[in-house]
């Protein structure tokens, strides 16, 4: 690590904490299994539907028909998560910033991971990038993994479980420690492409 760290320099880790957690979890469902600039355009045209706000409420969602959703460009599978986001955020089950931050992450894991299309990674994007907390390790994540297997030249990723362990000695600092392996493996990924 401290190569990479001499390299890349300081953790440029950035928090988005302006946004509220409903709606970080509706932008993520957007961007999951898209490239960055498609899911960028699908939510661009899915805020627009609303307009006069900066993004759409609860309610506004839970009242807009499904065919108006999917005309934005979501699938049925994700405006059933969108939906569900919604309604759980209306509820209550989602909580706002002020509220989350007076839950643990493991609490908030669990709590979130019953809303539809959200898992495990999905919480931990949010808890890094929205709340800002300072020790996740997202060990499922491909990126993580990868920077790791490249950073000290293995031939396989590590498995999450391997890792979990292995990430015990960046505590309390794991998502600065995630910030550093994704740089390993934005390396990696140059390195392949300028060799193609």
């Amino acid at each position: 690590m401290d190569g990479l760290i001499s390299r890349v320099g300081r953790c440029g880790l950035k928090v988005d904490r302006a946004v509220q957690p409903y709606q970080a979890l509706v932008r993520a469902i957007a961007y999951q299994q898209l490239h960055a600039k498609a899911a960028g355009s699908i939510l661009a045209r899915f805020v627009a539907l609303y307009p006069g706000v900066d993004f759409p409420t609860p309610a506004m969602v839970l009242g807009t028909n499904d065919s108006a959703l999917r005309e934005v460009g979501f699938s049925a599978g994700k405006v059933a998560a969108i939906r569900d986001i919604a309604a759980k955020a209306a509820e209550g089950l989602v909580p706002t910033r002020r509220a989350a931050a007076r839950l643990d992450d493991a609490t908030l894991i669990e709590q979130l991971t019953q809303i539809r299309g959200v898992g495990r990674w999905t919480v931990e994007m949010l808890l890094i990038f929205a709340l800002g907390r300072p020790d996740v390790l997202p060990v499922d994540d491909f990126g993580v993994r990868e920077g790791y297997r490249r950073l000290h030249g293995l031939e396989q990723q590590p498995r999450p479980r391997d890792l979990a362990a292995i990430g015990e000695m960046w505590a309390p600092f794991r998502s600065c420690a995630a910030w550093y392996l994704w740089r390993a493996a934005d390396d990696a990924r140059r390195e392949k492409n300028g060799a193609a």
